[in-house]
């Protein structure tokens, strides 16, 4: 099993005197000695990928914690304090996490940029051979950049476009915000340099390992996703959805990256750290042999202890399973009989002492008066609503059914699981989106990205055309448009997307509201465990507030709206 042995060397230490535009790195005194050849170059640039398990990116918020609440999903319990603020909505400008969030990842800027100054004025002098290293790392590096700012951009709206390590010196009271279509433009620029540098992954000869690497399919991937982004809300440049089809296009008939046969293979590989290409596009490798309770030293993240299912007595200390399903999704997917994703993405069970035998750590059944399947039926009897409402977890992160003893962390809230940024069907769907919106209608090529999805989520070839799962043909724009989005909940079903999804179809608020009252009308008590209702505004709560200590040391700064 292959790790990515991240490294310290572009760790940046966050100046407490200043505002987290305003950087510095441990090696700047080191710099000019650094990065002599392609070797050196590599070891810096993994320290540039290493800011990705950070709690503030993916270890924790960007992953788990501010994808919270949407219509498919909510945190644990009824209540909006302590842990439960963000997933509920229920924050102000002067958060920590906020504010540890946008550190992070103007760190991450920071090293990305000094990075590709420094490996740009060295480079020239490699040999051949050490040059052709260079030139991909350099286009990983712009990668990573453009990940990093397109975070940013869609979490926070109104961010300083930061170009160089220079800029970070500059007195707070300089910094201004930069349009979004200035952000973007940024971010497409790195992304297409990175697309004519960067070798698709089955057909690189440079790197010697590109596990967990960005390879040409990821910059399609991802520069697919920005377009789509930057089409919806709340910048609504629709013309991007053209780019969004033509960028899709690319990575699709290049044949070069294809969906899993097996849907419940993915979840396999991410538990125990199996890197497969073919549909891994974008993946966060988290891994540690121990904790040492040192952030900078531990590599590892909070999947599957967050969001996985429910735990104690078990091997790996416990799960907390705080993300829980909402049912009403489950019952209206589940309408859907012959798909296999629909049992594969939830657990109707927890891990704990069995009462009889007094065993530790086994896997319980919710509820001994009925299944789920019995509990989604409207006519289900409210106590046995009332047992599922709050206690589904996802299931895609089961620690104890998945995670192999080889790859099991000994801690309560840490874990080795990697995390999916971004993967090949996810973009299949972009894909038909797309082209439906800059079509006005559904092209034969739509048709084909969503039903390839759907036939492997029927466990079906996705190369063969089936009544039982694709699509009826003839549908309006309208009808086409909201079988993607119901699509997109199916096959990535809590895996961090739903939320800036509903953002960008610009319908966050009243999703929030409509599941409301679908839990209300389902379970006569549900109101009480969906409290983000009370909490999330229109025009709001689309994005996150610009940090009150930056508000604070920026005095040009403009403020999100709401906030």
């Amino acid at each position: 099993m292959k790790r990515l042995a991240y490294s310290l060397a572009l760790a940046g230490a966050l100046l407490a005197s200043s505002c987290s535009l305003d950087e510095t790195t441990f090696t700047e005194i080191e710099k000019s000695d650094y990065l002599k050849n392609a070797t050196e170059a590599e070891t810096i640039l993994k320290g540039v990928y290493r800011d990705m398990v950070r709690d503030g990116i993916y270890g924790f918020h960007l992953s788990l914690y501010f994808t919270l609440p949407n219509d498919l999903a909510k945190v644990e319990g009824s209540s909006t304090v302590g842990l439960r603020a963000i997933p509920s909505n229920q924050y102000t400008s002067s958060q920590n996490e906020i504010a540890t969030t946008w550190a992070n990842l103007y760190n991450a800027i920071y090293d990305a940029n000094d990075f590709i100054e420094t490996l740009g004025s060295r480079m020239n002098s490699y040999d051949d051979k050490n040059y052709r290293l260079a030139a991909v790392y350099m286009a990983e590096a712009r990668c990573l950049r453009a990940l990093y700012y397109f975070e940013l951009q869609r979490w926070f709206g109104h961010v300083v476009l930061m170009t160089s390590t220079a800029q970070s010196k500059q007195h707070p009271s300089t910094f201004v915000q930069a349009e979004p279509e200035e952000v973007y433009k940024f971010i497409e620029a790195d992304l297409l340099y990175a697309i004519d540098n960067l070798p698709y992954a089955v057909d690189d000869d440079i790197r010697s390992d590109n596990s967990y690497r960005f390879s040409k399919g990821a910059a399609l991937g991802l520069l697919t996703k920005v377009y789509a982004t930057w089409a919806g809300n709340p910048v609504n440049d629709t013309s991007k959805w053209k780019e969004a089809a033509k960028t899709a296009k690319i990575l699709v008939e290049s044949g070069k990256h294809h969906l899993l046969p097996d849907y419940e293979q993915l979840w396999k590989n991410t538990c125990n750290g199996v890197w497969n290409p073919q549909e891994s596009l974008i993946e966060v490798s988290f891994y540690a042999p121990t904790v040492t309770g040192t952030a900078a030293n531990d590599p590892c993240g909070r999947i599957g202890k967050w969001n996985g299912v429910q735990a104690s007595g078990i091997p790996a200390v416990r799960n907390a399973g705080n993300w829980k399903v909402i049912p009403t999704f489950l019952r209206d997917w589940k309408s859907r009989e012959l798909d296999r994703r629909w049992e594969l993405s939830f657990a109707d069970y927890v891990y704990g002492k069995d009462k009889t035998t007094g065993k530790d750590g086994v896997k319980l059944l919710i509820s001994t008066a009925g299944m789920i399947e019995d509990a989604i039926k409207d006519d289900a009897k409210d106590d046995l609503k009332k047992t599922y409402i709050n206690k589904v977890c996802p299931r895609k992160w089961d620690t104890e059914e998945y995670v192999e003893s080889a790859n099991c962390l000994i801690d309560a809230n840490m874990s080795n699981i990697n995390w999916y940024v971004l993967r090949y069907a996810d973009v299949l769907l972009l894909y038909a989106e797309a082209l439906n919106e800059w079509k006005q209608g559904p092209t034969a090529e739509a048709y084909e990205a969503i039903n390839a999805v759907r036939r492997r989520g029927f466990g079906m070839p996705t190369n063969v055309a089936n009544s039982a799962s694709d699509l009826a043909t003839g549908m309006s724009y309208a009808d086409f448009q909201q079988a993607v989005r119901d699509e997109r909940a199916y096959e990535l079903a809590f895996e961090g997307h739903r939320r800036q999804d509903l953002v960008r179809w610009g319908i966050y608020y009243e999703s929030i509201r409509k599941t409301a009252q679908d839990i209300v009308n389902w379970y006569s008590g549900g109101y009480a465990f969906y409290p983000c209702v009370d909490y999330t505004k229109k025009n709001k709560n689309e994005l996150l507030p610009i940090p009150l200590v930056e508000m604070d040391l920026c005095p040009q700064f403009k403020q999100n709206p709401g906030w």
